[in-house]
């Protein structure tokens, strides 16, 4: 992508995952997913059960506008009346071409997307950037994007304070696990996605000293909180999905009795979605306990101001300064 000019107003597209707005909109939105494939009698009742869990929908929608809401206001804040900012969304109404046409209806004369998700991975990242400058083209408009944002000491900063905060409601031998969305291994050869997620775990455990469960030797004591890294949500498909599984490192702590309690912090995720509120919720929180352990996971990003003003500020570097 090219570099937006300095001068005028600027488009700035929020790009999320999407979900389903009403129960009814559950398989057209999974078809989505698949490419155009609706999915099975079985695969709709599965994740339809996973909705019902969580009250019928995903709490995901009203957490993204509420995030964008923060972000449109840190950026009026930085430099009133230049910056409009708008959805895009991979899988549901609005969808980023969406989002790109209405900034372009408004006139602005640059856009600028960034991915609510702060690691970078070509499979995901990569392709809403893809999509964003393709539509700006056909549009006339420059565009750029902001590729990750894991990096912010915001973020870092926040991530730390939550696992401290939720430390103390678990036994001292506990083992803080982070975690992410599991990618296909075909989509990860050379991609940076699993070393920047590395990066920001040791970042964030090495700001509270933890130490990584690799260098300790024997079973977790009192005074050395121990750390690792899992995944999760994995795709319901036959090919090999990155591991390991979170469920897996919980059963297998239960087997060793290595910890008493597991912390997950679901660094890659930014709000209380699916993949969070019954992935990590419901189900880890059922596994741990047929395993014994304690469980607790900390709290995600959702609308922390702290964290959007700074990547609000790095999206108004992006854009240059006001002539």
């Amino acid at each position: 992508m090219t570099a937006p000019p300095a001068a005028g107003r600027v488009g700035v597209v929020v790009m999320a995952y999407g979900t389903p707005a009403t129960p009814a909109d559950v398989e057209p939105y999974y078809t989505h997913i698949r490419r155009g494939r609706p999915p099975t009698p079985e695969q709709l009742a599965n994740l339809q059960l996973r909705y019902d869990a969580l009250g019928g929908t995903s709490t995901l929608a009203q957490r993204t506008a509420d995030q964008i809401a923060v972000i449109a206001a840190a950026l009026e804040a930085e430099v009133p009346g230049r910056f409009v900012v708008t959805l895009g969304q991979k899988h549901a109404f609005p969808f980023i071409e969406d989002g790109v046409a209405t900034l372009a209806a408004q006139g602005v004369e640059s856009i600028i997307g960034v991915v609510l998700a702060p690691h970078y991975s070509g499979f995901s990242v990569g392709e809403y950037q893809a999509r964003v400058a393709e539509s700006a083209a056909a549009a006339g408009l420059p565009a750029t994007g902001i590729e990750r944002w894991h990096d912010l000491p915001e973020y870092r900063t926040f991530l730390a304070a939550a696992i401290a905060d939720a430390l103390p409601l678990l036994p001292p031998r506990t083992e803080v696990v982070f975690t992410a969305h599991s990618l296909p291994e075909r989509v990860l050869a050379g991609d940076p996605y699993p070393d920047e997620l590395r990066t920001s775990a040791e970042a964030v455990a090495e700001s509270i000293d933890l130490r990584h469960r690799g260098v300790i030797d024997g079973p977790a004591s009192v005074g050395d909180p121990r750390w690792s890294t899992a995944w999760q949500s994995a795709g319901a498909t036959p090919e090999p999905w990155r591991g390991p599984d979170i469920l897996d490192v919980i059963r297998e702590r239960g087997n060793t009795r290595e910890v008493a309690g597991i912390l997950v912090c679901p660094h890659g995720f930014v709000a209380d979605h699916l993949e969070v509120a019954y992935d990590l919720d419901i189900e880890a929180r059922r596994v741990a306990a047929e395993a014994g352990i304690e469980f607790a996971r900390t709290r995600v990003l959702n609308d922390d101001a702290y964290v959007l003003s700074a990547l609000a500020r790095r999206i108004a570097a992006i854009a240059g300064p006001v002539p």
